[in-house]
């Protein structure tokens, strides 16, 4: 665990790329096997279970340190993140161990699982005695399924590239499918990563290993420009960007995996998918997007014609685990295939864009699977006409592919092969109500916003003025009287001397404190940004966004002049 904590306190005082890296192949330079192997999985995304409860763990920390709850939630009010605040409050430890990470996690953390109470906060009080303040802020992070840190998966398989003197990219295949969870690291799985290849010989997979997706970058340009950026558009594939999960299909031995942009098997969540790969040839892995489809009014006609459904009913999917009968009536999921990645069990990512879209035409027809349609015009200025009709065809915008680009790794905006050419957001004027600290670099800092917007408009300045003094009366507000409503969290767009800023106003203006989250009494307002809006049953606004994100603090806008729920509901209507 010490060289572990090492790497961390090393990753968490730098924002240098290059440094990171050199952190990360120092580490697994001299790191065991069995260890590296865990570091990789955490690393990369992994998320450790959660083995005590939250609660169990702060009173355990209140006991050892002797100290009453109120004066935790001081410190905590003051440190801003709950590991830190238990490691900082705990007793220095007396019994310091060299015990390695793999040790930690399998055969103390893991077997803490089912214990009773007792025994679990003899275990956790004895191991907190053997670190030092960072190892106890980790372990609890272990603990309490809450670590993560800041390093990309990106970063951790080039430091294991330079550590192993192989090609990135090798690594990232690898690495796919590493962290799903379902079979623990080893020291043998990390040695596959870093295990060297002779030169032109395939790279041996697992059976349902998926392949690295490539990503896209948004394109911000005026149309007008495209021309001089991106060459004419005879030389690009145009295709409408849905608003789905990113996932691939992979048929290999007469069975499907369904993995998810985020390397997580769910195969079992979307039985009509591994249904239609039944007509799959084995050896084929697809590209693409994961959608309800179903059928609705079309906003111009009136016709009743199969789409894609709001991103909100595919949620209602993704975490179930009992697909009922009326689920799967509700929300019928399909896949929109875009790319092929692998034919009859060879890799065809190397192939340009045109040939692959070819084969996947062949091979696709009569399959049932859905084929995302490829879009034609005369240039660039028409299709971002055409891109205006985005929002009622139930889509993000257009994505763009050269036609000669080969299937690439990750993002790589140097190559400018594949671009998302997205509508602009929605926006709304709001309010900030509630405000709580961030994490990391940034968990002294309040970060984390809730925003809300009058239940109706106010008649004036006066009215609104006197709500915003009840609010700091703590008066509760009337059913039928105007209030603020909230219906949105956002936690990113500001720059770090905004978020100063605005952190001083909030701890000037805090009416009451709720654990880490403070309300705060009305006096900014943002602009902010959001892809999607849809109803929803579990806000007390009826409203939910999707991507919230501050565009910027309206300092030129007075309160009574925010935005209100008549706004959203005109928003959904588009």
């Amino acid at each position: 665990m010490k060289r572990f904590s090492r790497l961390f306190s090393e990753l968490d005082a730098t924002t240098s790329t290059n440094e990171k890296v050199e952190a990360l192949t120092r580490y697994f330079d001299e790191a065991p096997p069995r260890d590296a192997a865990w570091a990789v999985y955490f690393l990369a995304g992994g998320k450790p279970r959660q083995v005590v409860k939250t609660g169990s763990l702060v009173g355990l920390a209140c006991h050892i340190a002797q100290i009453e709850d109120w004066l935790f939630d001081e410190c905590y009010q003051s440190v801003g993140d709950l590991a830190e605040t238990i490691a900082l409050v705990l007793p220095r430890g007396d019994e310091p161990s060299d015990v390695g990470l793999a040790e930690w996690v399998e055969d103390r953390l893991l077997p803490l699982r089912g214990l009773p109470d007792e025994e679990v906060a003899q275990r956790v009080a004895g191991y907190w005695r053997e670190l030092d303040t960072l190892g106890r802020f980790l372990l609890t992070k272990l603990v309490g399924g809450g670590f993560r840190v800041g390093v990309s998966k990106l970063l951790v398989q080039r430091a294991l590239a330079t550590h192993a003197g192989i090609d990135a990219k090798r690594v990232a295949q690898r690495m796919m499918g590493y962290t799903d969870g379902k079979s623990l690291p080893s020291p043998e799985r990390y040695e596959a990563l870093i295990a060297r290849a002779e030169e032109g010989v395939p790279e041996q997979r697992d059976e349902g290993q998926p392949y690295p997706f490539f990503l896209a970058h948004q394109l911000d340009l005026p149309a007008e420009l495209f021309t001089a950026r991106l060459g004419p558009v005879s030389d690009w594939m145009v295709e409408w960007k849905y608003d789905g999960i990113r996932g691939q299909v992979v048929r290999r031995g007469g069975k499907t995996w369904i993995w998810s942009r985020g390397e997580e098997l769910v195969t079992e969540r979307f039985p009509e998918i591994e249904a239609l790969a039944q007509a799959l040839p084995d050896g084929t892995v697809l590209d693409g997007e994961i959608l309800v489809w179903k059928e609705a009014a079309d906003p111009a006609t009136g016709e009743i014609v199969p789409g894609p459904a709001p991103f909100a009913l595919l949620q209602q999917r993704i975490g179930r685990k009992n697909l009922t009968k009326k689920v799967l009536a509700d929300a019928p999921v399909s896949f929109m295939a875009y790319d092929l990645l692998e034919q009859d069990g060879v890799d065809v990512r190397a192939l340009p864009q045109r040939e692959r879209r070819q084969r996947l035409e062949a091979l696709l027809a009569g399959t049932g699977f859905k084929l995302s349609p490829v879009e034609t015009d005369t240039s660039w200025l028409a299709f971002a006409r055409r891109r205006e009709q985005s929002r009622e065809r139930g889509v993000e915008g257009f994505m763009l592919k050269r036609l000669d680009a080969a299937y690439g790794t990750g993002r790589t905006k140097a190559e400018g092969l594949w671009w998302k050419w997205k509508i602009d957001p929605m926006t709304i004027d709001c309010v900030l109500v509630y405000a709580q600290a961030g994490h990391g670099r940034r968990a002294s800092v309040y970060t984390d916003y809730t925003f809300a917007v009058w239940n109706r408009p106010p008649v004036d300045k006066a009215e609104a003025d006197a709500v915003l003094e009840a609010i700091a009366r703590k008066e509760p507000a009337q059913p039928e009287a105007l209030q603020l409503v909230p219906f949105a969290k956002a936690y990113s767009g500001l720059t770090d001397e905004e978020f100063r800023q605005v952190d001083a106003i909030i701890r000037r203006n805090t009416i009451e404190k709720f654990g880490p989250v403070r309300s705060v009494k009305p006096s900014l307002v943002f602009e902010l940004g959001f892809e999607g809006i849809n109803r929803s049953g579990r806000h007390k606004s009826g409203i939910a966004v999707r991507f919230p994100r501050m565009l910027r603090i309206r300092h030129d806008k007075p309160l009574h002049e925010a935005n209100s729920l008549q706004d959203l509901e005109a928003l959904l209507k588009l």
